[in-house]
């Protein structure tokens, strides 16, 4: 990437600090009409920047642009107190992280503005990183979230952020620093919950069959089947925690209706455990797609494995010197066509649900698409899936081999969660129930007991979809 040529037709922005922020935020300004002048403490010290900008001391850079971004340090704050003068009525924008979340008791930008308090202070840029700035930030984050307390100020850094080809959202007064400075070190906050409980269902199941399958096997018939672990077991687990975590996707929808049924409005926040469960459904949904890729990959791979193809021989071989042979049985060549064809629909859908989340495709879609695919196809998803596994047990349940130790066998408790989602979304579609709950989320509301009427109230915002 190189700077235009030609004549500029923006105006000058300084930046203080000749660090991979500082040039890829220079370039990116230079390509962008801008003239750039770098602050240094060693202005002839100026073969990394950018070809086409200035590098001159911090008190002459300071005067050269009204926008100054610090690219630097909070350490090295304290040298700006000796610029306060030429510093004065400029507009500083704070790019700096920390190390570690509170880190500090005030945030840079705040202790910035301390610092400096005759210029304005602007929090931004700082969840953009270097590497966005040179890619153009094709590939990466687009936004930029910014905070000040003078309304001026930040209209100057949305438009240097708009010139760039970047998205800004004003977070509100200087007090929300803190919290854009903690973004860049948060590790996956909407992911931690449903990683928890995709967790804690593999651990339940993988005991579950272990006990069931290789333990019963060792005590009630003194074989040692555990090289099961690696492949079979693992390739029983897969599908019904993927099973699992789709059904929870869609139960807090149908828990959510629930109550505004009961409470007769929308009006009311719902529980805490609830609310944080209806965010993070798009990251359960990403990882029942993770578990059903694994299903389908051990699937493939289950035809080469050692004792499958020892197994497989020594019937064959066994039936020849029977002079024997297995008669065709329709019925279950019927069952398992249609376990397997609804396995590959299911997983095709579950496939598209997964595109479709991401941002580049459902950027693309309006509301009544993306609500469409995640929650029609979705649902429909759901019942694939659980028909699918519905013909995998076909007539086990009915042989009482099946119960181990008078347990039921995996696939049917994974089939508790997502009949349960089921049901209550048979009940919820049914018209008088449907009406109720779409006036509900139009704004009506129940009459209160004791009033003189009911009353309507509309609402001008988009329903929730749930």
């Amino acid at each position: 990437m190189t700077p235009l040529s030609g004549e500029r037709k923006q105006g000058t922005v300084c930046i203080f600090g000749t660090g991979d922020f500082g040039r890829s935020l220079g370039l990116r300004l230079l390509q962008a009409g801008y003239e750039v002048v770098f602050g240094s403490r060693d202005p002839k010290n100026n073969s990394l920047v950018p070809q086409g900008s200035k590098v001159m001391i911090h008190t002459e850079a300071a005067q050269m642009a009204q926008v100054i971004f610090i690219a630097i340090q909070r350490d090295h704050y304290q040298f700006l107190t000796s610029l306060t003068s030429s510093l004065e009525s400029k507009v500083l924008v704070d790019v700096s992280n920390n190390l570690k979340m509170g880190q500090y008791p005030q945030s840079n930008a705040e202790y910035l503005s301390s610092l400096v308090p005759g210029a304005s202070v602007v929090k931004g840029f700082n969840t953009v990183s270097a590497w966005a700035l040179q890619s153009g930030a094709l590939d990466a984050s687009r936004q930029v979230l910014l905070c000040g307390d003078e309304p001026k100020a930040k209209q100057a850094v949305v438009d240097i952020a708009h010139s760039l080809g970047l998205t800004a959202q004003d977070r509100g007064s200087l007090r929300a620093a803190g919290e854009l400075e903690d973004i860049p070190l948060q590790l996956f906050p909407l992911w931690r919950l449903p990683v928890w409980v995709a967790a804690g269902i593999t651990a339940f199941f993988f005991f579950y069959l272990l006990v069931r399958d290789v333990i019963y096997a060792y005590v009630e018939k003194d074989q040692d089947i555990s090289y099961r672990i690696m492949i079979t077991l693992a390739n029983k687990v897969f599908p019904i925690v993927a099973l699992v975590m789709l059904s929870l996707c869609y139960l807090p929808g149908a828990l959510a209706a629930i109550l505004q049924l009961y409470r007769g409005t929308k009006y009311k926040r719902f529980p805490d455990w609830l609310d944080r469960w209806m965010l993070c459904r798009k990251q359960l949904g990403l990882l029942a797609l993770f578990f059903a890729i694994l299903h389908v990959i051990y699937t493939f791979i289950i035809s080469i494995r050692y004792n499958v193809i020892h197994t497989r021989d020594t019937e064959v071989i066994k039936q020849i010197k029977d002079n024997q042979s297995e008669p065709f049985d329709s019925a279950e060549a019927w069952a398992t066509d249609s376990f397997l064809s609804l396995g590959v629909l299911g997983f095709s859908m579950f496939l598209l649900l997964g595109i479709t989340s991401l941002p580049s495709v459902s950027n693309t879609l309006n509301w009544r698409e993306f609500r469409f695919v995640q929650s029609k196809l979705g649902h429909l998803t759901l019942v694939l899936c659980t028909a699918h596994c519905f013909l995998y047990g076909w007539d086990k349940f009915l042989q009482p081999s099946r119960y181990k130790w008078c347990t039921p066998p995996p696939y049917m408790v994974a089939l508790v969660v997502p009949c349960v989602v089921l049901v209550l979304k048979l009940v919820l579609i049914t018209p008088c129930i449907d009406h109720r709950v779409t006036r509900i989320r139009q704004g009506w509301q129940r009459p209160r007991k004791g009033s003189g009427g009911g009353h309507t109230t509309v609402s001008t915002g988009k329903a929730t979809s749930l």
